[in-house]
């Protein structure tokens, strides 16, 4: 699911699995919530994918809707 860029997003050239990433710290502490501005862009992404009306987008759909039930307007 996460292994290729998507047609949506303009990137479907790129393999994800070829790409250096920097290295990030693994031992860090994570917050226990989601802040509003991740949760944003978690729903943005998950309603991307629900569009494109692929193998995951069922699912998607339904975690782009509990989650939109749960979270305030960007307004």
């Amino acid at each position: 699911m996460f292994g290729v860029a998507t047609a949506v997003d303009g990137y479907e050239h790129l393999n994800m699995d070829q790409i250096e990433f920097a290295p990030m710290e693994t031992a860090g502490e994570r917050l226990p919530l989601l802040t509003l501005h991740e949760a944003h862009d978690l729903l943005n992404w998950l309603r991307l994918v629900t569009a494109e009306r692929g193998a995951h987008a069922r699912e998607a759909g339904r975690w782009a809707k509990e989650i939109a039930a749960r979270v305030p307007s960007q307004e």
